[in-house]
C-alpha cells in the first residue's frame, strides 16, 4: 500500500530536509554499482574475451566476437584495446580488426537494459525506461547491419581511418584521467578485494544498482520531479544540439559510455525526458567513448593503433550521418520493444530472455568455427 506523502514526510524528515545530498548519495552509489560490474565482469571474462580475439578468422566471425567480448567485460575501450595490441603485434590483420569494432559497439548496451529491469514493477515506467535502453541497441545494429556489408565490399571505415591517421601522424598523445572512475573505483577495488568471488561481486552490484535506482526514481517522483523536468527540458536538452553535446562531452570525460547512457534511462522511466530528446544525447555518448581511444593511440605512436581507434569514431560518425536522418526507425523500434516488454510478466520475461539469446546464440556459433578450425 502507497503510503501518504504526509506521512511519509513525517516517517523520514531527514530526508525531507537533505534531498539533494540524499539524492547524490544514491547517484553516487548508481554509478559505483555500474562500475562494480564492470569490475566483477573482467574479472569472470577478461582472458575469455582475449582468445575469442585470438580466434577471429572471418569478418563475420570478426563481428561476432567484439560483440561477445564487449558483453562479457562490458567496456569497448577493453575490447578496442586489445584489437589495437593484437594488430600492432601482427596477429590480427587491420580489415578484421574493424567488425570487432562494430561489435563492440553493440555489446556494451548491456548495461542499459539492466538498469532499465529495475523500473519492472511499474508498468509505465518499465515501458519508457526499456525504450529508452533499447534505442541505444537498435541504433548500433541497425548501423551494423547497414555499414557492415558495404564495408565488406569497399572498405569505406578502414580507407576513411587510414586517411585521418596519416593526417594526424605524429600527434603526441594525451593522456587523460576519469573523474568518474577516480571518484568510484576506490570502493569498487576494495570491495573487490574483499569478495574477490565473481558471482558475489555481481550480486552485490545488482543490489545497490536496484537499490539506488528506487531511491532516485523516488526521489525525482516526489521532491525535484518539476524542477528537474524543467531543467532538463529547458537547458540540457533543449533541443538536438544541446542533447548530443552534453553526451558527448559527459562520456568523454568519464571515459564510460554504459555509466552514462545509463543515467537518463531512470531519467526517461519516470518521464523527465521523452526518447526523442534521448536519441540524440544517445549518440553522443556513443562518439564521446571513442575519444578516449584515439587520444590513447596518439600516445602510443604506433599507426596501426591510430587508425583502429579512428575506425571505431568513422563507424560510429557513419551510423549518424544515416540514422539520425531516419531515426524514426530506431525509435519505432525502440517504442515497440518497450509496449511488448511492459505487457505483462511474462512479456518481460520472453524479452529478457531473447536479450539472454543474443548473447548466447553468438557464443555457440563462434565455439562452433573454433572446434571445426575455421
Amino acid at each position: 500500500m502507497e503510503i501518504p506523502a504526509a506521512e511519509h514526510h513525517r516517517a523520514e524528515p531527514w530526508r525531507s530536509i537533505f534531498p539533494p545530498v540524499f539524492f547524490l548519495c544514491a547517484l553516487y552509489l548508481f554509478l559505483a554499482s555500474i562500475d562494480l560490474m564492470s569490475v566483477a565482469f573482467k574479472l569472470a571474462g577478461k582472458e575469455f574475451a582475449e582468445h575469442l580475439l585470438h580466434t577471429t578468422s572471418d569478418p563475420l566471425a570478426a563481428l561476432l566476437i567484439g560483440f561477445l567480448s564487449t558483453a562479457i567485460v562490458q567496456s569497448s575501450s577493453s575490447t578496442t584495446s586489445i584489437a589495437v595490441g593484437l594488430v600492432a603485434a601482427g596477429t590480427l590483420p587491420l580489415r578484421l580488426a574493424v567488425p570487432i569494432i562494430m561489435g563492440a559497439n553493440i555489446g556494451t548496451t548491456v548495461t542499459n537494459t539492466i538498469v532499465s529491469i529495475g523500473h519492472v514493477t511499474r508498468r509505465g515506467e518499465f515501458r519508457r525506461a526499456f525504450a529508452a535502453a533499447t534505442v541505444h541497441d537498435f541504433f548500433n545494429i541497425l548501423a551494423v547491419l547497414v555499414i557492415f556489408p558495404i564495408e565488406m565490399l569497399w572498405h569505406p571505415v578502414e580507407r576513411t581511418a587510414l586517411f585521418l591517421e596519416k593526417i594526424f601522424e605524429g600527434f603526441g598523445g594525451i593522456h587523460m584521467v576519469s573523474p568518474l572512475k577516480a571518484v568510484v573505483r576506490p570502493v569498487t577495488e576494495g570491495l573487490a578485494g574483499v569478495f574477490p568471488h565473481t558471482i558475489l561481486l555481481l550480486i552485490i552490484a545488482l543490489i545497490a544498482l536496484f537499490f539506488s535506482l528506487s531511491q532516485m526514481v523516488r526521489i525525482m517522483r516526489g521532491f525535484v520531479f518539476a524542477r528537474v523536468e524543467g531543467f532538463f527540458d529547458r537547458v540540457l536538452f533543449r533541443n538536438d544540439a544541446a542533447g548530443f553535446l552534453l553526451g558527448w562531452l559527459l562520456t568523454a570525460t568519464v571515459q564510460s559510455s554504459s555509466a552514462t547512457t545509463s543515467l537518463v534511462v531512470p531519467l526517461a522511466g519516470t518521464g523527465v525526458l521523452s526518447l526523442r530528446k534521448i536519441f540524440p544525447y544517445t549518440l553522443g555518448a556513443n562518439l564521446g567513448t571513442t575519444i578516449t581511444a584515439i587520444l590513447a593511440s596518439f600516445a602510443t605512436g604506433n599507426p596501426v593503433a591510430i587508425t583502429v581507434a579512428f575506425s571505431h569514431m568513422v563507424f560510429n560518425i557513419m551510423g549518424m550521418l544515416i540514422f539520425y536522418p531516419g531515426k524514426a526507425v530506431p525509435l519505432w523500434m525502440a517504442r515497440k520493444a518497450g509496449d511488448l516488454a511492459s505487457r505483462s510478466g511474462r512479456s518481460a520475461i520472453i524479452i529478457i530472455v531473447f536479450y539472454a539469446c543474443l548473447v548466447l546464440v553468438p557464443l555457440f556459433y563462434v565455439i562452433a568455427r573454433v572446434r571445426s578450425g575455421g
